[in-house]
């Protein structure tokens, strides 16, 4: 199946311990599904490891919508009026799965969102994405920013898994988690 299809959801990345079912449902952005795929299979391996249990794999779905879409998950979920850039959707990311597998969650996120705050966050498009499918990842397990000391704590998370993951070295210059005014 072509990565960029809008047939709906196709079975991803996979390792022995993760599998990523991925679903592109908007036509507005190209979006390199494969790419995001093995982005957050990896994300998902490495934070998921500690709380796996022997033999069980985690699994979650990653989706891209549109504007319209995502403003009404925001507003039923969340209360929210309005488009936002990520949201995650937790299952069972606090158990240990039941020895075969864990549904960890969902992660809905909204490309024409985060091609627009790019500029004014991460610096480009291509670390905004990869910034919020780690944040999302980062969610389901639990990780959160409500107060600077998760804030930090989080951000740490996302910068030291960026390096590992989609970067595979230092954090570049330009790459900042606060938005500033352009």
């Amino acid at each position: 199946m072509d990565p960029d299809s809008t047939d709906g959801p196709h079975r991803g990345a996979a390792t022995d311990a993760v599998v990523v079912v991925c679903s592109n449902e908007q036509d507005e952005i190209e979006v390199d599904t494969a790419r995001w795929e093995r982005l957050a299979a990896a994300v998902l391996d490495e934070v998921g490891a500690a709380s796996r249990a022997e033999g069980c794999h985690d699994e979650l779905t990653l989706t891209f919508v549109d504007r319209d879409e995502i403003a009404e998950l925001n507003r039923d979920h969340r209360d929210v009026d309005g488009p936002t850039d990520v949201l995650s959707f937790p299952l069972d990311a606090d158990s240990p799965g039941d020895g075969e597998l864990r549904l960890v969650g969902d992660i809905v996120i909204c490309p024409a969102v985060v091609d627009a705050q790019a500029p004014s966050h991460a610096g480009d498009a291509d670390d905004e994405m990869a910034l919020m499918v780690v944040h999302g990842v980062l969610h389901l397990f639990g990780r959160d920013h409500a107060d600077e000391p998760t804030t930090t704590a989080m951000r740490d998370e996302e910068r030291s898994l960026l390096e590992r993951h989609h970067w595979h070295g230092p954090t570049p210059a330009g790459f900042r988690h606060e938005h500033v005014s352009t």
